[in-house]
């Protein structure tokens, strides 16, 4: 056993340095809280152990929410991207995508820096081995070496690394991501705070000798033209750069037949691997086997970084032994001579259920601790960076004893992920989609700064100069829009013209721009020869202006939508309610009720095995209790 000494003092210690890590901790120190982070390596800040990329879909709308609310990721992408796309363009806006390739290194340095330069905020390399905890309350952590830390707040990010174990084939190790340490003391003490855990399971592709791949045999896959960036505080003008490209190829029936006739090696099916993976990013050998329809997969073939020859293998993540391997890689097009640089694997590691959380993500029985990211039992580098803000934000609000910042589901996809994990039954890795979220044309990643960028500004993330730069943004939007609405266009032979070049019907009789920008084929942008009046203003603007009319009708309907979700949100249960007492609740919903323990009828609601009928039972007892008490 280590001899314990007293080391420091701080207000919030975090655990992990990963994405959720870099956030919360960034957060708690930018908000005037003396923060401590602790990593196994300070070589791993804000690694990228599986794809390095930034974005995609729905992911690409949390990267753009955690800028409006003062985060940083969406800067430090913009800052290493090596290629940019905006995916789902011949979809309408509600789906529209950022996703980005990073340079491994250099994104993980430039987050580095940034933490390094922080006030208030101090890096540790350290493996934290027990949460020290009097009276349900958090009051500090010891470390592997013995020593005592002395905090208020603590927050657990501790991503994949908790006894974590890294497996191909027969090949078991008891290692995190990339080799690095795993942290394999920290769960007992979690359990033996009555912590419920989890093990899941997730996967990463081989990684590969540039040198060894004949590019001529695959489809090349480029960048935008025009760089649209992640963080509202960059321009697009401010973005351009040479991009590399990216590669396409797909798998065979040769590739299956491999992967078929090796099965049985493999630790997914031989039953080695006991944690459960994640249903909407299978291994090579979980499609082959559940798409057996499928006659080929697609294989994507991009960049680690500039000062590196290694290369991504998109879409084959395996545990398949290593000479499985580089035989199922050898007969894809464009690989038949390719050469392993690190073996795909599988990894396990310890996570939490998530229902023992409350929305701020600070849990339920332990006063002052909270959680975020993939040890939440979400996927994704995203979702981990979305969730770590939130609890910085919120251990800080904690301490300063202020009301916990909760993004509703109208109002955030952050808001949608943290509810579907702290409400809903998660049974494997979460991953964030745009089908999750209700009011999707609502929470579009252009208008992430419009929904959330004031409260930024309220918590204290977002600076004056950028919240009156929005101000004045949101002020023009909405000046353009209501001109727009009244400007008329005739039947005259320009505007008979304009309309025939881009294919629209002419008009029989004079009508409003707006009505013309709502026809499929019209836009505010191809419009512009009708408008004298028209000012030039910045895309962005006049991209909000586009679809405010287009989609007024939608929008509108939505918007009534929310209306009604949020009078649910506002109903509150009381924190200390005996369901027990109400009648005619069934025994499921009566169990569900107490475990979760909802803050209010709206998120009662969205708990599987909770009914309608239910709700009903639950909204009439609490109004009998507020007649009895007048």
């Amino acid at each position: 056993m280590s001899y314990e000494y007293k080391a420091n003092t701080c207000d919030i210690v975090v655990i992990g340095a990963g994405h959720a890590g870099c956030e919360a901790a960034l957060a708690a120190a930018r908000l005037g809280m003396k923060t401590i982070i602790f990593t196994v390596s300070v070589d791993s800040i804000a690694l990228m152990p599986c794809n390095p990329n930034i974005g995609g879909s729905s992911k690409g709308h949390l990267v753009r929410e955690i800028d409006a609310l003062g985060g940083e990721m969406g800067k430090n992408i913009d800052k290493t991207f090596l290629q940019s796309k905006m995916l789902n363009c011949s979809k309408g806006p509600a789906v529209h995508s950022l996703r980005a390739q990073a340079d491994k290194r250099e994104y993980s340095q430039a987050m580095r820096q940034v933490l390094e330069n922080t006030e208030n905020l101090l890096i540790k390399q350290a493996e934290v081995v027990e949460l020290l905890v009097q009276d349900n309350m958090i009051t500090g952590v010891k470390t592997f070496s013995g020593a005592i830390y002395s905090c208020h707040a603590v927050i657990l990010c501790t991503g994949t690394y908790l006894r974590a174990r890294c497996i191909y084939g027969d090949v078991s190790t008891y290692t995190g991501p990339n080799g690095l340490m795993a942290a394999n003391y920290l769960s007992e003490s979690l359990k033996n705070l009555g912590i419920e855990m989890y093990r899941f399971k997730t996967g990463t592709p081989a990684r590969v000798d540039k040198r060894s791949i004949d590019f001529s045999k695959m489809e090349e896959q480029k960048g935008d033209e025009v760089i649209v960036p992640f963080s509202f505080t960059n321009y697009t003008e401010d973005m351009e750069k040479e991009q590399c490209s990216c590669w396409l190829t797909y798998t065979n029936e040769k590739t299956h037949e491999i992967i078929r006739n090796n099965l049985d090696r493999s630790p997914l099916y031989s039953g080695n691997i006991k944690g459960t993976g994640p249903r909407y990013c299978p291994s090579i050998e979980d499609k082959v086997v559940r798409f057996a329809d499928h006659n080929r997969h697609q294989v994507f073939i991009e960049p680690e970084g500039n000062g590196t020859n290694e290369m991504y293998l998109g879409g084959m993540s395996s545990s398949l032994p290593e000479d499985v391997q580089i035989a199922m890689y050898r007969s894809v097009p464009g690989l038949e001579q390719v050469e392993l640089v690190r073996p795909a694997y599988a990894i396990e590691y310890d996570c939490i259920n998530p229902n023992q959380l409350l929305p701020s993500l600070e849990f339920k029985a332990i006063s002052g601790l909270f959680s975020g990211g993939q040890f939440n039992g979400s996927s994704g580098y995203e979702e981990a960076a979305a969730q770590g803000l939130i609890a910085g934000i919120n251990a800080v609000r904690k301490l300063q004893e202020k009301e916990a910042t909760i993004i509703g589901r109208s109002q955030g996809y952050i808001g949608v992920l943290i509810d579907d994990l702290v409400t809903k039954k998660t049974t494997e890795p979460y991953r964030m989609m745009t089908s999750r979220a209700e009011y999707r044309l609502l929470l579009r990643q252009d208008n992430a700064d419009l929904r959330l960028t004031e409260l930024g500004y309220e918590i204290g993330l977002i600076s004056k100069e950028r919240y009156q730069s929005f101000l004045k943004k949101k002020e023009c939007i909405e000046k353009e829009t209501e001109r727009v609405r009244h400007v008329m266009v005739n039947t005259g032979e320009n505007v008979q013209s304009v309309l025939k070049e881009i294919g629209s019907t002419p008009l029989n009789s004079g009508a409003s721009l707006a009505e013309l920008i709502r026809r499929p084929e019209c836009n505010y942008e191809n419009l512009a020869r009708l408008d004298e009046m028209r000012q030039d203003l910045p895309k962005d603007v006049r991209e909000q202006v586009n679809i405010n009319i287009k989609y007024e009708g939608y929008i509108e309907k939505q918007m009534r939508q929310v209306t009604q979700h949020k009078k649910m949100e506002k109903k509150l249960l009381p924190k200390d309610l005996d369901y027990k007492k109400i009648p005619s609740l069934r025994t499921e919903a009566r169990q569900k009720l107490e475990q979760i323990r909802p803050i209010s009828i709206g998120q009662a609601s969205r708990i599987s095995g909770v009914s309608p009928a239910d709700i009903s039972m639950l909204l009439v007892y609490l109004e009998q209790k507020y007649r009895d008490k007048k």
